[in-house]
C-alpha cells in the first residue's frame, strides 16, 4: 500500500497581530542545589576525619579493672568458691569410721555437700542392686533431718541450740555405715537372718556416731542421750529397711 503524504500548510501570523504567550519551560534546578528558602548545613568530610584522628584513642583491656589484666592465677578454685572443701569432707568421714571416738570439733562446720555425695552413693548401690529409690530416699533424708531437729529441741527446751542445717549435716555423714551396708548386700542375700543381723550392727554404728555428734555439738543434749539416741535408731533403721526388703 502506497504511503498517502498529506500537505498541511504553514501557519502564518499577520504582521500586525502578535503571537500567542505560549508557557515558558522552567529550567529544573540540579538535586544537588539546596533552596535558598531552607537552612543547610555543609559537612566537610576532611574536617571530620582530622578531628577523629586527631582523638585520643584507648587500646587498653575492656572490663579490667584498676587499668591492668586479669590474673587468673590469683582466682581460687571452683571447689572453693562452690563451699566445697575435700579435705573437710575426708576428715569428717573418717571420724564417723570409729564410733567410739568421733571428733566432734571438725563437724562444727556443718556442710552439705558431704551428705550429698553419700545420698548419691547409697542411691547408686540401690540401683546397683535392682532398686530405683531416688525420691525415696531424698524423702526420708528431708523428713529424718526435720523429725531429730524438732525432737530434740522440743527435749532441750530454750536451751536447745540444734539448728537444722547442723541436724542434716550430722545425720548425712552418720550415713555412712548404711552406705557401707548397701555395698555389702549387693553380695548377701536379701531378707535372710545373716542380713539382717549385719543390718543391725550398722545401724547401732550410724547410731552411736549421730548421738554422739548431737550431744556433743550441742548444749545440754547430755541429759537426754537416751531419748536422742532411740529417735537415731529409728531413723537408720528406716534407711537398713531399704536394704533389707
Amino acid at each position: 500500500m502506497a504511503n498517502k503524504e498529506f500537505k498541511i500548510p504553514p501557519v502564518s501570523f499577520p504582521a500586525g497581530i502578535p503571537a500567542p504567550n505560549l508557557p515558558q519551560r522552567r529550567v529544573p534546578n540540579p538535586p544537588f542545589q539546596p533552596n535558598s528558602s531552607i537552612p543547610f548545613m555543609s559537612f566537610d568530610i576532611g574536617s571530620a576525619a582530622a578531628s577523629t584522628s586527631s582523638g585520643p584513642i584507648y587500646t587498653g583491656p575492656i572490663g579490667g579493672s584498676g587499668g591492668g589484666s586479669a590474673n587468673f592465677e590469683d582466682e581460687e578454685p571452683l571447689l572453693d568458691e562452690l563451699g566445697i572443701h575435700p579435705d573437710q569432707i575426708w576428715s569428717k568421714i573418717r571420724s564417723v569410721l570409729n564410733p567410739f571416738r568421733v571428733n566432734h570439733t571438725i563437724h562444727k562446720d556443718s556442710d552439705l555437700s558431704g551428705p550429698i555425695l553419700l545420698y548419691m552413693s547409697f542411691c547408686l548401690f540401690q540401683l546397683l542392686a535392682g532398686k530405683i529409690q531416688f525420691g525415696v530416699i531424698l524423702g526420708w533424708i528431708v523428713v529424718s533431718s526435720i523429725f531429730l531437729y524438732v525432737v530434740f529441741n522440743m527435749l532441750a527446751g530454750r536451751t536447745g541450740n540444734l539448728d537444722l542445717h547442723t541436724c542434716t549435716s550430722v545425720v548425712g555423714y552418720c550415713m555412712l555405715p548404711v552406705v557401707i551396708f548397701s555395698a555389702l548386700s549387693l553380695f548377701v542375700p536379701q531378707g535372710g537372718v545373716v542380713a539382717v543381723a549385719i543390718a543391725a550392727v550398722f545401724v547401732l554404728w550410724s547410731t552411736r556416731a549421730s548421738t554422739g555428734l548431737i550431744v556433743s555439738l550441742t548444749d545440754g543434749g547430755d541429759e537426754h542421750r537416751g531419748l536422742v539416741a532411740y529417735a537415731c535408731f529409728l531413723i537408720y533403721s528406716l534407711f537398713s529397711l531399704l536394704v533389707v526388703f
